[in-house]
């Protein structure tokens, strides 16, 4: 990152601007979690920010209150949606859903709000829609461009909704994924979207699920970029307030467990579907409309921390060499808050050029190339990146029938 980011604490709800907001989990602070370092500074501070989990009891959302500078989070972004197989497929599957749920017309406008490298939007080109990305992250948004996939550099804002409706017409299909988390002006960004969308178009979103955290203790999805945890409950009545209804939500398995929704404007052609009564049912059933859930859910975190931390110390005290796997955004998270620091954490292998050469945010544990695997030898290999898991250990069988083992940390401590 070029400039020390700033931070600001709200006082409201994001969704309802309720203020009756509890403090139901607190993490441990740390460095915004793409910021990672090159060697020449590392002997620059980064400064830390708070990861406090508030709820809010007037309409059961769950959220950061700390909000980031997103310039400072995003402008340098170094995570591409291209580099993993996985979510390569999870794209193309995700496209051809939308377009045959919703048949929006030939040659219509879909936008994909940070669209990243396009890499969904150009599943939409080929299937013969004119596409539009935007995404504030500028090397990212450049390239994209030159790649095929028109991007326009900067964040989705009414005023940019007013302008391309004037210049391109509306949109039938709005997207957003793993990026409606991340807004703090959700209301001002719904109604430009709502003024963009065709009154039969569709915003089909995907985030983190409050469900999936819960259940599954994926509390490392809690970074600064991620002011929103979203549940269905406080969504419905967030949209309603807008001039949109939901009509749908499936649960998805990307990132540990993913909350696919649909919207409409009210009055749209499509009707809301059972998916969103079920939804809200389970949500209750599990005590998400209750504070003290994420109380008990805090204390769980805590147990995990202790279960890992000793298997760790463990294997380093028998003279193990442990490397992690994969430097996603949510290991700044998990590292900071289970103490897991280059005491124990030798280095990090990532696929991405992107981030290798670099060290992880404030911990500074050093990320490097798969030739790390033969080169230094890891005994054991920490999966960071613990939702692509067996993908991961699948390519990396060579290690395992070398005697390697993995440890996966989330959402169970496993030893494999």
């Amino acid at each position: 990152m070029s400039d020390r980011p700033t931070c600001r604490r709200r006082d409201d709800c994001r969704l309802c601007g309720g203020k009756r907001l509890t403090q139901v989990v607190s993490l441990e602070p740390t460095p915004p979690a793409n910021a990672f370092v090159p060697a020449a500074l590392l002997d620059r501070a980064q400064d830390r920010f708070p990861l406090d989990l508030f709820f809010c009891a007037d309409c059961g959302h769950l959220q950061l209150l700390d909000v980031v500078d997103p310039s400072a989070l995003f402008s340098d972004y170094v995570y591409v949606s291209g580099t993993s197989p996985v979510f390569v497929k999870h794209f193309e599957d995700y496209a051809d859903s939308v377009i045959r749920r919703f048949q929006p017309k030939a040659g219509s406008l879909v936008l994909d709000i940070g669209s990243n490298d396009g890499t969904l939007l150009g599943f939409f080109k080929k299937a013969g829609h004119a596409v539009l990305g935007v995404d504030p992250a500028r090397d990212i948004a450049a390239k994209a461009t030159l790649a095929g996939i028109e991007t326009q550099c900067g964040f989705f804002t009414e005023d940019m909704a007013q302008a391309v409706r004037a210049e391109r017409g509306a949109a039938s299909v709005i997207t957003a994924n793993n990026v409606f988390a991340h807004i703090d002006d959700l209301a001002g960004v719904t109604r430009g979207i709502r003024h963009l969308l065709d009154d039969n178009g569709v915003f089909v979103f995907e985030v983190s699920y409050l469900l999936d955290v819960v259940e599954k203790t994926l509390f490392d999805t809690v970074y600064h970029e991620h002011l929103d945890y979203h549940s269905v409950g406080p969504l419905v009545r967030f949209f309603d307030a807008h001039g949109m209804e939901l009509i749908e939500t499936e649960r998805v398995s990307s990132h540990g467990g993913s909350l696919r929704g649909t919207a409409q404007p009210k009055g749209g052609r499509h009707p809301v579907g059972a998916s969103v009564a079920e939804a809200l049912a389970a949500e209750t059933k599990a005590g998400l409309d209750r504070a003290e859930t994420f109380q008990d859910f805090a204390r769980h975190i805590g147990a995990l921390k202790d279960e890992l931390g000793s298997l760790l110390r463990g294997l380093k005290a028998e003279g193990k060499r442990i490397a992690g796997f994969g430097a996603p955004a949510k290991a700044t998270t998990l590292m900071y808050h289970f103490g897991l620091g280059p005491d124990l954490i030798d280095y990090i292998i990532d696929d991405s050029p992107l981030k290798q050469g670099l060290f992880t945010p404030g911990l500074h544990v050093p990320v490097l190339s798969s030739a790390a695997l033969t080169g230094k030898k890891p005994d054991i290999l920490l999966i960071l990146a613990w939702n692509f898991a067996a993908s991961i250990i699948a390519k990396n069988a060579a290690f395992r029938e070398a005697g390697g083992r993995f440890v996966v940390p989330l959402p169970r401590v496993e030893v494999l």
